[in-house]
């Protein structure tokens, strides 16, 4: 808050009006306003130059209202105008202004009208501007804040909710236990930067110092203060309905005053302050360009937590504007890549452990956390409260590191990132002349990625020879350290013997017990021969379109998830739930955006759901029929997938929907 001597100062408000004399910037407006909202005078010719709008610029005008969706837009107007109450010679006026606005940005920029758009307007038609110079600031404010795709699930959802986990854990596992996606109280928040739900003052504040900032992604940050200040409030609210929690944190920005915005801004800069810059970079021309999100959305829909570039890491200690994040580095490779090459302020955690051996993995966590916290304590170069794992960049082997931070994340832990590309990432961008300095115990003969650099240097027609041979190689090298692993993992798949059952079981069935299926879902020794009889081969499969399958009629769930075929075979793809059937897809690697149908199963064909209580991400599904002496597995699918719950629910209630129906024919 303001000291009750900057609150009633008003030099800087002359210090301003001196500013805006000469040919200002918007640097110069920033130094002198400090962050602080303007006053109403000089607020149209403020946000002119923060939007960097130049009035010699405006193009003729043409008044043809003639869009498919002209009469939405039309009563969308007029009920805007309506809220404005102005006087009756003017409303006729104000009208055509804003249709005219709407209108022309559509078919000049090729955007579907959004019902959003006429509050994103009203901030801006209190500022009495013609009707050239509205078009230009709503242009511009358009273009260039407005998170753009906000279809469902779409990336600024997702970056929402990636922001959320990252700094209250907490609130975004109870949110998605409710099953509330960002999406469900947000999309007028990003739709009309909150001027849907604010009063005009509010707005007007918010914005002044929002254009002044200049920051696009400053919206998610407001949104994620919003959030996080309901927190209490949404716990409370463990025992109540969907919607009533949805309503409640919709109804948040509405409670906020004109006085309380420039503290709301604040802590929406803090937090700015406190998160990895460089998802930034990666998602500005997704999110704020338009661009089609086919080939980068995955950066967002199927990350795990919070993305780091390694650039990051590699610079740790050094300032990038006014943050100063520092990251406890935990490398998640094993032991053998490890000392042969890591960085110099990382510390060791063998994700492998957590399957192996778990007692071992427990006690390793626990020692990670006394570093962390003596490290932090003495002042330690590899000291800092953001926990950044970091696995090999090879997605097979880093199944483990998934499942480590998995664990850190339902145990609520603040600030957990992922390092992007891993190691390899890692190693590919230090100079050769500075590769012993930034990392430690480095051997050139034994690390990976040096061996498979050289091993591409061999000219000629021998590279992709030698490249294939490396990496057999390697294999060699893995299958020869994971002959008893291989047998624990599967085992551990199979047959969890020592652990407590996590199940569905007969006690949760809703409704009557029905034909044909097997009268219990539950966790137990499965010894049966997993799904082999089928061909591993690609080819052997039927291959599809991936977007036209997520979208054909009769699906009703799709869910991203890894196939696990043993230690050394795991296939990124899709499980996808139809009203009757579960198919599993195998993404193909070597032709983007098509996958093969790797199983195909009724669902009354299920009999048991299994998971694991220390990794309930890790999904068995077991296939049979019932006989007169009990159940008889015939196959088995194994499965990693990130949103366990919401599948295994989602199946679950759809064969209970199914036995009912049997049972009322």
């Amino acid at each position: 808050m303001a000291s009750p001597e900057e609150e009633y100062d008003t030099s800087w408000v002359s210090d301003l009006k001196q500013v805006l004399l000469s040919e200002c910037r918007v640097d110069s407006i920033r130094k002198v306003c400090r962050g602080k909202p303007v006053p109403d005078t000089l607020r149209a010719e403020i946000w002119q130059i923060c939007l960097d709008i130049n009035p010699k610029n405006e193009e003729p005008w043409d008044e043809i209202f003639d869009l498919p969706e002209q009469p939405i837009i039309r009563k969308d107007c007029q009920s805007l105008v309506d809220r404005l109450g102005n006087e009756e010679e003017d409303k006729v006026s104000v009208l055509c202004d804003i249709e005219s606005v709407i209108t022309r940005y559509c078919r000049q920029s090729g955007y579907d009208y959004d019902s959003n758009w006429v509050h994103l307007l009203e901030p801006l038609i209190a500022l009495r501007l013609p009707k050239t110079k509205l078009y230009s600031y709503f242009c511009s404010i358009h273009t260039r804040f407005l998170p753009k795709n906000c279809a469902k699930e779409s990336s600024p959802f997702h970056l929402l909710r990636l922001l959320l986990l990252y700094h209250e854990p907490e609130l975004c596992s109870f949110l998605d236990t409710k099953k509330i996606t960002p999406e469900a109280y947000a999309e007028s928040w990003f739709g009309s930067l909150f001027s849907s739900t604010c009063c005009l003052k509010v707005i007007q504040n918010m914005w002044d110092i929002y254009f002044q900032a200049g920051d696009p992604f400053l919206v998610f940050y407001l949104a994620l203060v919003i959030a996080i200040n309901a927190k209490e409030q949404l716990l409370e609210m463990r025992d109540a309905d969907k919607q009533s929690i949805i309503e409640e944190l919709c109804a948040m920005p509405c409670r906020l005053e004109a006085e309380d915005v420039e503290d709301f801004c604040t802590v929406a800069f803090h937090y700015i302050s406190c998160t990895p810059p460089s998802y930034t970079k990666e998602c500005q021309s997704i999110i704020f360009e338009g661009r089609p999100p086919a080939e980068d959305g995955a950066l967002l829909s199927q990350a795990l937590c919070l993305p780091v570039s390694v650039h990051d890491l590699v610079s740790r200690n050094n300032t990038k504007g006014d943050r100063n994040i520092k990251y406890f580095v935990v490398d998640c490779r094993p032991a053998n890549q490890y000392n042969s090459g890591h960085l110099s302020t990382a510390f060791h955690l063998d994700a492998s452990l957590m399957l192996r051996e778990p007692a071992a993995f427990g006690t390793a966590v626990e020692a990670l956390f006394a570093a962390k916290k003596q490290a932090n304590v003495v002042g330690s170069v590899a000291a800092g409260e953001h926990i950044c794992f970091i696995g090999s960049g090879r997605e097979e082997e880093d199944l483990y590191v998934h499942m480590v931070v998995a664990s850190f994340l339902q145990k609520h832990q603040h600030y957990v990132s992922l390092a992007q590309g891993g190691y390899e990432a890692l190693h590919k961008i230090i100079p050769s002349s500075d590769i012993n300095v930034v990392l430690a115990s480095h051997c050139a003969k034994s690390c990976l990625v040096c061996v498979s650099q050289n091993q591409n240097t061999v000219n000629g027609e021998e590279t992709h020879e030698k490249e294939v041979s490396i990496f057999d190689q390697l294999a060699t090298v893995v299958k020869s350290r994971s002959n008893i692993v291989k047998e624990r993992l599967v085992e551990y798949i199979t047959n969890p013997q020592t652990e407590e059952a996590r199940h569905v079981s007969s006690n949760d069935r809703l409704g009557k017990r029905y034909r044909g299926m097997a009268p219990v879902f539950s966790i137990g020794d499965d010894e049966d021969p997993d799904r082999c009889t089928e061909s591993d081969e690609d080819s052997s499969f039927e291959e599809v379109n991936i977007q036209i399958w997520l979208k054909k009629p009769g699906v009703i769930g799709t869910f991203v998830c890894e196939e696990i075929r043993d230690i050394q075979l795991r296939y990124p793809g899709h499980l996808i739930v139809t009203e009757t059937h579960l198919y599993i897809l195998r993404t193909n690697r070597q032709k983007k955006g098509y996958a093969h149908i790797v199983a195909a199963h009724p669902l009354t064909s299920i009999v048991k759901i299994t998971s694991k209580r220390k990794c309930p991400e890790w999904i068995t599904f077991a296939y049979g029929h019932i006989e007169d002496d009990g159940i008889v597995v015939q196959s088995r699918d194994h499965l990693f997938i990130p949103k366990a719950g919401d599948a295994t629910s989602l199946i679950k209630y759809r064969i209970y929907a199914m036995g009912e129906q049997s049972s009322e024919r």
